[in-house]
């Protein structure tokens, strides 16, 4: 066995990989947004796992074709050409940093309630997540090393407290409560489900990340649609476990009101003293999201900069690694919008930044069915292909029919702006 095989990592260790980066914010706030629709959204869950493993099939096959792919643009460009290898990379890198906000919205709106703030008060809500940012930027520039290690000690600290919430609230678990929940709009049971799969999607954001990994996996062609499907269907299930749960234990009013329903939760189930302890695991663990996810905004900006897709500027990387000068300019970016997108409750704001995150990472999902429906002269696509290519289109073009029309604009105005300065100062990226 050579050095290089010892190092790659095996089906479970990528499967809890895939698994890890999309249990995150949406773990720990989805709830609180989505019981202002009812507990229907359960059946949104199951549509939305589905739409993800569809996906997650497409993205696998894409990894066996270019095993070593670092971003969108290694194997969009060969198809699609560099228009679109663009498009792809850049609203893929802009939704990761839009995303960012609702992991720092979900992180304070815990963390708010063990300290002696007004967490209703927007001034607070806004500082908080500010300070969250710029924090998490500090620990970004002490280099990729680093962050991993503070990413791992959130993760054991944060899901075990939470984990313990999910075993034990069964015998809490009120069917009155949850059948009274199950619609509490004026809207259809249809209308509901249909509405709420982009929101429900944030939680499957990263369902790409085992084809991008694949190079450090061992037997990729085996593995990584292995690691990839296990992966999206643990998550798939903890979510819908989790949102199961909540919603029959706590009034959806309630629910909705909140900006920490997993403590809210806690506190009915074991006693107010649970709520301070549940509502630092997870602040810690949405925190340690929110450093893992600026690192990840920082590296695509970075290789988006390399293939002259971004100022040469996020492309210029300190000493030990980090891509220190685009992420102030992230950062920047972030508190910006995280002023734009200020409303009365944390998770009306968290609903509104991850609508408009899911939108720009599905039209970059659809760029990779594309890819796939398409081929290459070197690599033409196969049954397989075009049938997973396909599915994804048809994914995607459900999670986009669902959403509002005001987010749909706003994603289009994004792609159109970025798409017109490529066009204009983009002369210098390579062909």
């Amino acid at each position: 066995m050579t050095s290089s095989s010892v190092r790659k990592i095996g089906p479970v260790l990528a499967t809890f990989v895939v698994a890890n980066n999309m249990i995150g914010s949406g773990f720990f706030l989805l709830p609180a947004t989505l019981a202002g629709s009812g507990a229907v959204t359960a059946l949104s869950w199951l549509l939305g796992t589905v739409l993800a493993v569809v996906l997650g099939g497409a993205f696998a096959r894409l990894a066996r074709e270019y095993p070593q792919m670092q971003s969108p643009d290694d194997y969009v460009r060969p198809s699609l050409g560099r228009d679109v290898g663009f498009l792809a990379t850049t609203l893929y890198w802009i939704s990761s940093w839009i995303g960012n906000n609702a992991i720092a919205v979900a992180a304070f709106g815990y963390l708010v309630t063990v300290l002696p703030f007004d967490g209703s008060n927007p001034s607070v809500q806004i500082a908080g997540q500010i300070a969250l940012i710029l924090l998490m930027f500090a620990i970004n520039l002490f280099g990729p090393k680093q962050v991993a290690r503070f990413q791992s000690l959130c993760v054991v600290l944060g899901l075990l407290p939470v984990s313990v919430v999910l075993l034990g609230g069964w015998g809490s678990f009120d069917t009155a409560i949850y059948e009274a929940a199950w619609n509490v709009t004026d809207r259809s049971d249809a209308s509901v489900v249909f509405a709420s799969l982009a929101p429900i999607f944030w939680a499957f954001v990263g369902l790409e990340t085992g084809a991008m990994v694949a190079g450090i996996v061992r037997d990729p062609d085996r593995n990584v649609p292995r690691a990839t499907l296990a992966g999206i269907l643990i998550a798939g299930v903890v979510y819908l476990v989790a949102s199961v749960l909540v919603m029959g234990i706590v009034p959806s009013a309630e629910l909705a009101a909140s900006s920490a329903p997993f403590a809210l939760v806690a506190g009915r189930i074991f006693g107010e003293w649970a709520v301070p302890v549940i509502a630092i695991a997870a602040a810690i663990k949405a925190t340690g999201t929110l450093g893992g996810w600026m690192l990840v905004t920082g590296e695509t900006g970075a290789r988006a900069a390399q293939r002259g897709y971004l100022p040469a500027i996020f492309g210029r990387m300190l000493p030990n690694g980090a891509a220190g000068w685009g992420l102030a300019i992230v950062a920047v970016s972030m508190c910006a919008f995280a002023l734009l997108t200020l409303a009365p409750t944390a998770a009306q704001q968290f609903g509104t930044i991850i609508e408009m995150a899911v939108l720009l990472v599905v039209l970059g999902y659809a760029a990779a069915g594309l890819s796939l429906l398409v081929g290459t002269p070197q690599r033409p696509s196969g049954v397989r292909e075009r049938l997973l290519g396909a599915g994804a289109l048809v994914a995607c073009a459900l999670l986009l029919v669902s959403s509002g029309w005001q987010t749909l604009l706003g994603a289009a105005a994004i792609a159109a702006v970025a798409w017109g300065l490529f066009r204009i100062f983009g002369s210098r990226a390579p062909r």
